[in-house]
């Protein structure tokens, strides 16, 4: 044998060795999920409940970090640049579908940068409103804003919230002020005291505020009644025709992440999934579970060859996007 030969033998050796242990072992330290959204809303609360369920698969530690702000794009930038070791989680959301038709330029690629794991579920959109809101229907709601400048919280622009908001305004033929947050728990600080007038958030932040007669619900944006609120009317009951959105959140990992990491993210999250103590506890907030393949995740995701839509040009709206094979009859918009 060659010299170099035996020395590139011992190099790759030496190489493969430890990612092999990695891959066999991981976790062997904390794990963090990034959200790009602040603490309190819909997508944070299932971060959390999934993550202490892996706590204890892993037996080690998983973290949420709420890194808020720009759409989504500064947690998106921090995760793509983080070491492909599986040891930092994207809980991506609507956003990582839309932003590169919203921004002319990202640090990022949302496709290249990323590796697929799970979509985790679709979480369909209710209407709220103030509890000091004169409006007790939507019909209401209208006719106030017809006479009154308006204003209406979301979690940021481009988000699903933003993007809902929008549509509700044109189908109902009114205007009203977009106040972007953080995310929902902060817009949820200014809506319950009345400072913004109306918002369309995740049913699994907003019905349990709801419930408590924190807020006063007014319809849901889906095609049909949600089981968990059955009486509450759809938009297009309610008057609106045509205002059906749903957002969604998924894990994703840096690019070039090891296989059988991802493969073991992908497993050991589908199986906090199937338990029927956080099924349960999602489903009761009207969370559609999903727990999909990599490859169906990939699928779903924002793709160059405008699956997702064409960028916002000359004033033009884009239509809707075709519906998700994963979970026929929630759509997702995309302007």
């Amino acid at each position: 044998m060659r010299r170099r030969d035996f020395i590139t033998g011992i190099a790759v050796t030496a190489i493969a060795r430890p990612l092999a242990a990695h891959a066999g072992t991981w976790p062997t330290q904390l794990v963090r999920i990034v959200c790009p959204l602040a603490a309190g809303g819909g997508i944070d609360a299932t971060a959390r409940i999934v993550a202490a369920h892996l706590s204890e698969i892993w037996g080690q530690q998983v973290v949420v970090e709420n890194k808020s702000g720009a759409s989504g794009n500064i947690a998106a930038e921090f995760v793509a640049r983080s070491d492909p070791d599986g040891f930092t989680i994207y809980i991506a959301t609507f956003p990582h579908a839309t932003n590169s038709y919203l921004y002319p330029a990202l640090g990022y690629d949302p496709v290249a940068d990323f590796a697929p794991v799970t979509l985790i579920g679709l979480y369909p959109l209710m209407m709220v409103v103030p509890n000091s809101s004169p409006a007790h229907s939507v019909k209401e709601f209208i006719a106030y804003a017809k006479v009154n400048k308006l204003s209406y919280a979301s979690s940021g622009h481009g988000t699903s919230l933003h993007l809902a908001g929008e549509l509700f305004k044109r189908r109902a033929g009114i205007e009203m002020t977009h106040v972007p947050y953080r995310g929902a728990g902060p817009a949820f600080n200014d809506l319950i005291p009345g400072r913004v007038d109306a918002m369309i958030n995740f049913t699994a932040s907003s019905l349990p505020l709801a419930r408590q007669g924190q807020l006063r619900a007014l319809a849901v944006a889906s095609a049909q009644r949600l089981a968990v609120a059955p009486e509450l009317p759809t938009m297009a009951e309610a008057g609106v025709a045509g205002v059906e959105v749903s957002s969604w959140s998924a894990f994703f990992v840096p690019a070039k992440t090891p296989r059988d990491i991802i493969r073991k993210i992908h497993d050991d999250t589908v199986a906090v999934l199937a338990e029927p103590a956080v099924r349960g506890k999602l489903e009761q907030v009207g969370v559609v579970v999903i727990g999909s393949m990599p490859d169906e995740l990939a699928a779903f995701s924002p793709r160059r060859d405008g699956q997702m839509g064409t960028r916002h040009q000359s004033g033009k709206h884009q239509s809707p996007v075709r519906q998700p094979s994963l979970a026929p009859g929630y759509g997702v918009i995309c302007f």
